[in-house]
C-alpha cells in the first residue's frame, strides 16, 4: 500500500495531518514501528485473554468427565456385574439364565405357599399373571424403542408359539384341577424330555449320549422325589382334597390332557427358541404369548370358575408373583436362544430339587432315602451340564 498525506487546515489555525503506510515500510521505519506497537499493543492483550478463558473452560470440563466415570463405577455392584455376565457376557449365558428362571420359579412357589391367605381360582391367578407379563413386556419393548410385534418375518413362528402356549398353560390348568398334584407335576416335568424330543426333529439339533444320560438321570430322581410324595402325609392333605373329582372323573382322560400340555409345551419351547433368535429379543416371545394368554384366561375364568375378589394382601401377592413370572419367563427365553434346548431343559429339573430341599429343611416334608436321592440324581445331572455342557460357539 502506498504511502500518502493528507493536510487539512481550516479557518481556527488547526491542522490536521493522515498519514498511511503499508506495513513493509512501517516495520523499516523505527518511530512509525514504536508508534505501530503502541496501536496493536491492545490488540495482543485482547488475544490473551481467550487463551486463559479456553485453557479455564477445558480444566472445568475435566472435572464431570472424572465424576461421570467415578459415578458410573460406584453405581455399578457386584449382583448387576453377575447379571450383566449371566446375560451376554459369556458361553455359560444360556445355562445361567436357565437356572435363574428356575430359581425364581421356586421363589414364586415358596411365596405361594407361606402367604397365601386366601383361595383363587387357578384361571384367575393365570390371567392376573398373565396380564402383569403383558404390561411389563411392552413397557420393555417400549423404553428400548423395538416394534411392539417385532418385524415382518418371525411374525408366523410367533403367532403359532403364543397359540402353543396356551394350549399348554389351559390344558395343564385342566389337568392339575382333575388329578391329583404330585401327578401333575411329575406329567409337567416331561415337557424337558418332550422339548429335546421334539427339537430333534423341528430344529435338527443332535442328542449326544452324555445329554440323553442327564435328561434320564434328571427324570430318575424325579420318580425318586414324586414316589416319595404320594405316600407322605403333607401330600395325602392336598390329595383327598382333589380326589372326589379324581374318582368321579375320568382320570385317564385327565391324565391324557396333561400329557398333552408336556407336549404342547414342548414345542412351545422350539418355537420360543426359533422366533427369539429370529427377532434377536426375547422379551417379543414373552409378549406375544401373553397377548392370547390373557383374554383366554380371562374368558375361563367366568366360563368356568367362580371370580373371587382378591384381599389387598391376595392382591399384592398376585402381583409379585405376576412380575416375578415375567422374569422368569424373560430368562428363560433367553436361555433358550442361547443354547441348545436338550441342555437347557436339563437345567430345569433344578426347580423340582430346590424344592425338596427346601421343604426337608423347614421341616414341612419329611425326609426319606428315596427323596434324598432323587435331588442328589438332579443336582448332578444339572451340575454336569452347567459345567460341562456348553459348546464352544453356542448355536
Amino acid at each position: 500500500m502506498a504511502a500518502s498525506e493528507d493536510t487539512i487546515t481550516d479557518d481556527g489555525n488547526h491542522t490536521v495531518e493522515l498519514t498511511v503506510l503499508d506495513n513493509e515500510e512501517s516495520a523499516a521505519n523505527g518511530g512509525s514501528a514504536a508508534a505501530s506497537s503502541e496501536e496493536i499493543t491492545p490488540l495482543l492483550t485482547q488475544i490473551e485473554r481467550p487463551k486463559i478463558n479456553i485453557f479455564s473452560v477445558s480444566r472445568s470440563r475435566r472435572k464431570p468427565r472424572e465424576l461421570v466415570i467415578k459415578a458410573s463405577e460406584t453405581e455399578i455392584s457386584p449382583v448387576s456385574q453377575f447379571m450383566l455376565w449371566a446375560w451376554s457376557g459369556s458361553r455359560y449365558s444360556g445355562l445361567l439364565c436357565m437356572a435363574l428362571s428356575s430359581v425364581i420359579y421356586f421363589v414364586m412357589e415358596i411365596l405361594s405357599e407361606n402367604f397365601t391367605a386366601q383361595s383363587i381360582p387357578l384361571f384367575e391367578t393365570a390371567f392376573v399373571r398373565c396380564t402383569v407379563t403383558l404390561i411389563l413386556s411392552y413397557i420393555w419393548l417400549r423404553r428400548i424403542g423395538l416394534p411392539i410385534f417385532g418385524a415382518t418375518h418371525p411374525r408366523k413362528l410367533l403367532l403359532l408359539r403364543s397359540l402353543v402356549g396356551d394350549l399348554s398353560l389351559l390344558s395343564f390348568i385342566y389337568c392339575i384341577q382333575r388329578i391329583p398334584f404330585s401327578l401333575a407335576i411329575l406329567l409337567s416335568f416331561t415337557t424337558p424330555i418332550m422339548a429335546s424330543i421334539v427339537a430333534r426333529i423341528i430344529l435338527y439339533e443332535k442328542l449326544k449320549i452324555t445329554e440323553i444320560g442327564g435328561l434320564a438321570c434328571s427324570f430318575s430322581g424325579m420318580l425318586f422325589i414324586f414316589q416319595q410324595m404320594l405316600t407322605t402325609q403333607g401330600t395325602e392333605k392336598t390329595e383327598e382334597a382333589s380326589n372326589s373329582s379324581f374318582r368321579g372323573s375320568n382320570h385317564i382322560y385327565a391324565a391324557l390332557i396333561g400329557f398333552f400340555s408336556s407336549i404342547t409345551g414342548g414345542i412351545s419351547y422350539c418355537l420360543i427358541k426359533a422366533a427369539a433368535k429370529a427377532t434377536d429379543q426375547p422379551v417379543v416371545t414373552v409378549l406375544s404369548f401373553a397377548i392370547l394368554a390373557s383374554p383366554a384366561a380371562g374368558i375361563c375364568t367366568f366360563a368356568f370358575e367362580e371370580f373371587v375378589l382378591p384381599s389387598f394382601n391376595s392382591l399384592s401377592l398376585m402381583l409379585a408373583l405376576g412380575i416375578l413370572s415375567f422374569l422368569a419367563e424373560v430368562f428363560l427365553a433367553h436361555g433358550l436362544q442361547l443354547e441348545k434346548i436338550n441342555k437347557a431343559a436339563n437345567v430345569m429339573f433344578m426347580e423340582a430339587a430346590l424344592s425338596q430341599l427346601w421343604g426337608i429343611g423347614t421341616s414341612s416334608i419329611a425326609p426319606s432315602l428315596g427323596r434324598l436321592v432323587g435331588c442328589l440324581l438332579i443336582l448332578i445331572s444339572v451340575s454336569f451340564t452347567m459345567f460341562f455342557g456348553p459348546e464352544k460357539e453356542n448355536e
